[in-house]
């Protein structure tokens, strides 16, 4: 699945009357079966364009096109089956407490199921090996009947990862999957996530804060901040002053930290000088 944006403006429905809009003017092409992470500081507008590329979030202005469709000129029927093309995974994923874990996973098939088959499968779950074996990708297979109320906040994380790999969409917009796991999980999971996508040819875009999965883990990197792309580059060709320029007075995330962890030095570093980082 492709997608084309140009000069995109969006803003956020909750954002504050004259606050800036969280994208403003992206251009981006990406080609079927292309995988891309997205990087950048808190605020960037990470989570704001994979929402407009999920056709969750209208545009101020520009325009956005997938598979050469223009999404909010189509009638709702339409929008409907592009929408069931897309899968937006949440950071924290939308899994009901008291819900199975069987029932959460096999509920990424929805876009694919007739309204009884989707009410049945709510008391009579249609394809239990299918969930396990999508958990078992996660090493969440033993967690097949347990309630989801009862997980870790990681597992939960993987079980809305494994809904993934069940879905028909063409495309996954995958927002900050690892920021609940621990780095063996999270290459893990990131791995899994990009193998199925390869074998099922789909479209990859995940937000990452950690930068050195992003660069491990992808071809191609796109920097955003403050709303504007600064960067889109093979991940081969990301430099430490593509990312001293994008990290400036943020180098605490680009280290996994917080401001306090910095040394004194850094903190009152002149803030016209680029900063000098190195990727955990």
């Amino acid at each position: 699945m492709n997608f084309q944006l140009s000069e995109v403006v969006a803003r956020h429905p909750a954002a504050r009357a004259g606050s800036p809009a969280a994208l403003q003017g992206v251009r981006l092409s990406l080609a079927p079966g292309e995988h891309m992470a997205v990087i950048g500081p808190s605020g960037a507008g990470k989570t704001s364009l994979l929402h407009v590329m999920a056709c969750a979030l209208r545009l101020d202005s520009g325009r956005l096109e997938i598979q050469g469709q223009s999404p909010w000129h189509l009638d709702s029927s339409a929008l409907h089956q592009l929408r069931g093309r897309l899968f937006l995974a949440p950071q924290v994923p939308p899994l009901p407490p008291r819900q199975r874990v069987v029932t959460s996973v096999l509920a990424g098939r929805l876009p694919a199921m007739s309204l009884w088959a989707s009410l049945r499968s709510l008391c009579y779950p249609s394809d239990i090996p299918a969930a396990q074996q999508s958990l078992s990708q996660f090493d969440l297979s033993d967690k097949l009947f347990e309630r989801v109320d009862r997980l870790s906040g990681g597992e939960r994380q993987r079980v809305g990862l494994a809904r993934a790999l069940l879905s028909p969409a063409q495309a996954w917009l995958v927002d900050e999957p690892l920021s609940a796991l621990d780095p063996i999980r999270s290459k893990q999971a990131l791995q899994t996530l990009i193998d199925n996508a390869r074998a099922r040819g789909v479209t990859l875009v995940a937000s990452l804060h950690q930068v050195d999965m992003a660069l491990a883990h992808f071809t191609r990197v796109l920097g955003l901040r403050e709303g504007r792309v600064l960067f889109d580059l093979p991940a081969a060709h990301v430099t430490q002053e593509h990312l001293a320029r994008l990290y400036e007075q943020f180098e605490h995330e680009l280290r996994g930290g917080s401001p306090q962890d910095l040394p004194a030095a850094a903190l009152q570093a002149d803030p016209t000088r680029p900063l000098q980082m190195h990727c955990r």
